[in-house]
């Protein structure tokens, strides 16, 4: 399946869409977020992003099978901490992010704001919020208008945030809001699968096998801080339910594509996802269990 590091950027940025507020009581010690004893390189964080389904995958996928729209799968903005850890904030800004993706998907702008305004004290909190055009960003994502706009503004956004985390020895920030991406998406895709047997969304599910190994090995990299150590726990339990997840791939016929003025030739190939529905049970279970732990719901 097809892989957009842009859309996954649109849907992380669409939270920092509300103009700027008071963080309230979401305060951060920086010096208990500083990076583990090695740096994840930048080329390799781009290679595991660009390989995560985003949360407007997962959510376009649930639309274009007519597949009503529910808030009983998203997150309660309402139930956000005002005391908590920078992990937590930066794992949950990353969540709420997923859940932004769907309600923009399904243009429920109205119920969006709630989570702007929310995920904006996080990211004031945090002390990224200067790298966002709130006002812009606000005015483009809930009007549901000018999405290359939108696109445009939000992956310049990103990159300056992921830049200064970098900078400032936070990366296990940028690795946390990923990963908070990605389990919120896996979460919805899960929920929607209980209630609606289809093979496509269950072939989605179970690909998601190659991205948690993929986030295990940045995780691991900040194994020796206690409270990541928890994240990688968590997330070694979901790896346990995709043991027998089997998948393969089968190449297809070369194409050709047009990429800076010249033609070039790729390879294209087609995943096969095998999963019984016990398999699928376990997976939703444990997805369920782990989100709504480190969601605080």
């Amino acid at each position: 399946m097809a892989r957009n590091l842009s859309l996954l950027i649109t849907a992380v940025l669409f939270l920092w869409s509300c103009g700027q507020r008071p963080s309230e009581n979401l305060e951060v010690d920086l010096e208990d977020v500083q990076a583990g004893e090695l740096q994840i390189s930048s080329e390799t964080m781009n290679d595991i992003i660009q390989n995560i389904a985003s949360p407007i995958e997962v959510a376009a996928l649930i639309n274009s099978l007519n597949i009503p729209f529910s808030m009983s799968y998203l997150a309660n903005p309402e139930n956000l901490s005002t005391s908590t850890t920078s992990f937590e904030m930066a794992y949950s800004l990353g969540a709420l992010s997923a859940d932004l993706g769907y309600l923009n998907m399904y243009e429920k702008t109205g119920s969006a704001v709630n989570y702007l305004s929310s995920i904006n004290k996080l990211a004031d909190a945090l002390q990224i919020g200067q790298f966002f055009d709130f006002n812009t960003i606000k005015r483009l994502a809930t009007s549901g208008s000018n999405l290359d706009s939108l696109m445009f503004i939000s992956v310049n956004s990103f990159n300056n945030m992921d830049d200064y985390l970098r900078e400032t020895g936070r990366s296990n920030l940028s690795a946390l809001m990923i990963t908070g991406v990605w389990m919120e998406g896996l979460y919805l895709a899960t929920q929607v699968a209980t209630q609606n047997s289809n093979e496509e969304l269950k072939s989605m599910i179970g690909e998601q096998k190659l991205i948690l190994n993929d986030l295990l090995l940045i995780l691991n990299n900040y194994r020796n801080d206690e409270v990541i150590q928890k994240y990688i726990d968590d997330f070694n339990a979901v790896k346990e339910a995709y043991d027998e997840v089997k998948i393969t791939y089968e190449v297809g016929e070369p194409r050709t594509i047009e990429k800076d003025g010249m033609l070039m030739v790729v390879q294209s190939e087609t995943s096969h996802v095998t999963m019984s529905d016990e398999t699928l049970q376990k997976i939703i279970d444990v997805t369920k269990e782990v989100r709504n732990r480190h969601m605080n719901i």
